[in-house]
């Protein structure tokens, strides 16, 4: 009976985990500041140069368009989630100009593995509200997997002058969701020079 009673409370706890992540996950796709900032530099772009500007809009379609369908989702191959990085990085290199660094390295045979919907564009936001972006000291983002089936986000560390307001609610949306996955955790490392999260890559169940 004991059993049976933590049983239910246990399921219930993952019950209301689970709102609150598909409550995050609708969050993400809707973000006000995610469209404003992006219309914003979009209208300076067609002033500017007209086909840049339509390369902007396809990249930021293809962004939206995946934060609407793929969010909700409790998992995606890696590799679709990295045709999504690539249009995500279109956009921030477009908006920030040379301020960062990406430098991605993926083994092929990990793109099948699975990982959450929008785990990367997450980390990359977190590396990038934390830290200055200059060009003459631009921040570093490492993106790439080990042989232990784990996929790495790695940047060094520019602390701002004033540092933002954070609720921490990023990360956690990544962890609490690999709490409901399995037993397997992220893993966060940082010292003076780097912030590092690692997660695993999950195999087709």
């Amino acid at each position: 009976t004991i059993k049976a009673a933590e049983f239910e409370v246990k399921a219930a706890q993952n019950k209301q985990l689970a709102a609150e992540i598909e409550l995050q996950a609708l969050k993400l796709q809707l973000d006000p500041h995610f469209v404003f900032n992006n219309l914003s530099v979009l209208s300076e772009l067609i002033l500017k140069d007209q086909q840049l500007g339509y390369e902007y809009t396809e990249n930021f379609a293809k962004v939206y368009r995946y934060l609407l369908i793929n969010s909700k989702k409790k998992l995606i191959s890696l590799g679709e989630e990295l045709k999504f990085l690539d249009a995500y990085l279109f956009l921030i290199n477009n908006r920030m100009g040379g301020g960062s660094i990406f430098r991605i390295d993926i083994d092929e045979s990990k793109l099948d593995l699975l990982v959450p919907p929008v785990t990367l564009q997450l980390f990359i936001e977190n590396a990038i509200k934390h830290n200055r972006t200059e060009e003459e000291n631009p921040l570093i983002i490492n993106i790439y997997t080990n042989n232990n089936d784990e996929l790495i986000v790695s940047n060094t560390i520019l602390p701002l002058i004033n540092k933002p307001h954070s609720t921490g609610m990023g990360l956690k949306n990544i962890i609490d969701r690999y709490a409901l996955l399995g037993d397997k955790k992220p893993i966060i490392e940082t010292n003076d020079k780097t912030f590092t999260i690692k997660v695993p890559l999950i195999k087709w169940i």
